[in-house]
């Protein structure tokens, strides 16, 4: 009986922290959704939502950078991906598409540090053209 008891006394603040990740991610995924549809702005909405429970969490700070830039508000994708950046600095797809976002906003010489970093960690095509094209040397083998 007692241990009946202590379950029920735990299970509360265990469904509460459940319930609330589910949310989190059910918001995340609502989010995605929304981008792949071509609804940035109502991405944004959810993803904002999103970001109020979990702050700090990178896969939301970067759907919600990437709603940003596809609304046309590249100062405030270019905060999301930098606040991306901050939780997880090996983030090579944050570093390609802040560096799209200071190209919108006329700061080309970080926009080509930012698609070199992306290149250094992980060589892809894309990263490697964009930091060619903006002045960044990068080597073929990527040192």
């Amino acid at each position: 009986m007692r241990r009946s008891a202590r379950k029920r006394a735990e299970t509360p603040m265990d469904s509460e922290e459940t319930m609330e990740e589910e949310s989190v991610y059910s918001l995340l995924a609502q989010g995605n959704e929304l981008l792949e549809e071509g609804n940035p702005v109502q991405a944004a909405f959810v993803l904002e939502k999103a970001r109020l429970v979990e702050p700090d969490k990178g896969s939301i700070l970067e759907a919600l950078g990437r709603a940003y830039f596809e609304s046309g508000r590249y100062a405030d994708a270019a905060e999301r991906f930098e606040e991306a950046l901050e939780v997880d600095p090996t983030n090579d797809y944050a570093h390609y598409c802040l560096g799209l976002c200071y190209l919108k906003l006329k700061r080309k010489q970080e926009a080509a540090g930012h698609f070199k970093i992306a290149w250094f960690l992980r060589p892809h095509d894309d990263y490697k053209g964009m930091a060619h094209r903006f002045g960044a040397d990068v080597a073929a083998d990527g040192n």
